[in-house]
């Protein structure tokens, strides 16, 4: 199993664009087929050291989340989309 997680800081942390971004990560579910498991999560603490979103995808090898990174859909549907909306993301990328 290999798991790769975002961090997202949006530039307008507005719960319309929260929302908005929320809808496009989950819009990867059932569209590609290496991603296993997904699931977004909307920070509620709201801390000075939160980030707005996490993002946790699941695939059953490294190289599946190598195909994903590159996949038609993740390309053109999330990251054109969610790029301009963030600030900044930090990731985190292990296999157990």
């Amino acid at each position: 199993m290999f798991t790769h997680i975002v961090f997202f800081k949006l530039k307008e942390a507005s719960e319309e664009n929260i929302q908005k971004a929320r809808k496009i990560l989950e819009s990867m579910r059932g569209q590609i087929p290496e991603l296993k498991d997904i699931e977004v999560g909307v920070d509620v603490i709201k801390s000075e050291r939160s980030f707005d979103i996490a993002l946790i995808t699941r695939f059953d090898s490294r190289e599946d989340y190598q195909k994903y990174a590159v996949c038609d859909f993740h390309v053109n549907n999330v990251l054109q989309f969610i790029r301009p909306m963030c600030e900044c993301s930090k990731t985190v990328d292990y296999g157990v």
